[in-house]
């Protein structure tokens, strides 16, 4: 498996505080049966800058250390960018990473709403032939409350990345319900995990794919999966239309409750 969203590089942000906290997560990928992960470290939100440099850096001496230790896997450089007023002076000063080097990059909105123009950044990156990946919107209030807002942004042309522990409900059952709604919706196009360490917030991957598969059915699972393969290689994909909310009629409702399919999650 390929895991595009993850906090394993030590000492950066709020992820392993140690290197030794870095290679116990990384073993516990390696286990659940990743093999790439790409490491993106908070840049811009809070007290939490990591410049480009500083990110590549850190990912190839994180890479020599895997090496050593004889842990089969792959790390790649990458940010998660929170939208902030001076993104586009990172961007023209080389700040900014993409997703291993590919046209996707990522960003995180802030928790309680969705960032003022958000259309034109979408705007300014897609001239500069990058694709948004948006991290996490199930934890956005305003697109959990309003998920037709993630439908308009993807219109728009970005994509989005759902978190692992979202679907298993590690958030609580109503960020469950909204994450397994986006995926339903086809609003969704990336799972990965947004692990932070080994105990709190570990993986936990292959359990989301499990739910997604129970949920919603195999071909989420190979679509999110092979979405993530394209984009670790700069390759283009099928985007899968979303579905319009559906909104039942006082007749549907009324129908006996076995003519009806059982949607509930």
């Amino acid at each position: 498996m390929i895991d595009i969203h993850s906090h394993v590089l030590h000492g950066l942000d709020d992820g392993p505080a140690s290197l030794e906290q870095s290679l116990e997560l990384a073993r516990l990928a390696v286990q659940e049966g990743i093999s790439t992960i790409v490491a993106t470290p908070h840049h811009r939100k809070g007290s939490y800058c990591n410049p480009a440099q500083t990110v590549e850096t850190a990912v190839s001496l994180f890479q020599e250390q895997l090496l050593r230790h004889q842990i089969p896997l792959t790390i790649c450089s990458g940010q998660e960018i929170h939208t902030h007023p001076q993104w586009l002076e990172d961007f023209y000063g080389n700040q900014l990473l993409t997703l291993n080097g590919s046209s996707y990059i990522l960003i995180e909105f802030p928790s309680s709403k969705l960032p003022e123009r958000v259309e034109e950044i979408l705007h300014e990156l897609s001239i500069r032939n990058l694709t948004a990946v948006i991290a996490h919107p199930e934890r956005n209030k305003e697109i959990a409350e309003q998920p037709d807002k993630l439908l308009k942004l993807v219109e728009y042309g970005a994509l989005a990345q759902v978190t692992s522990h979202s679907i298993t409900g590690y958030f609580g059952p109503q960020v469950r319900s909204v994450a397994l709604e986006l995926c339903r919706r086809n609003l969704v196009h990336f799972i990965a995990s947004d692990a932070h360490d080994a105990v709190r917030r570990p993986f936990h991957l292959q359990r989301a794919y499990g739910i997604v598969n129970e949920k919603l059915g195999g071909d989420y699972v190979k679509y999110y999966q092979h979405n993530a393969e394209s984009l670790l290689n700069d390759r283009s994909f099928e985007i899968w239309r979303p579905v319009p909310k559906v909104r039942k009629s006082l007749f549907f409702t009324q129908l006996p409750s076995f003519f009806r399919r059982n949607r509930s999650l």
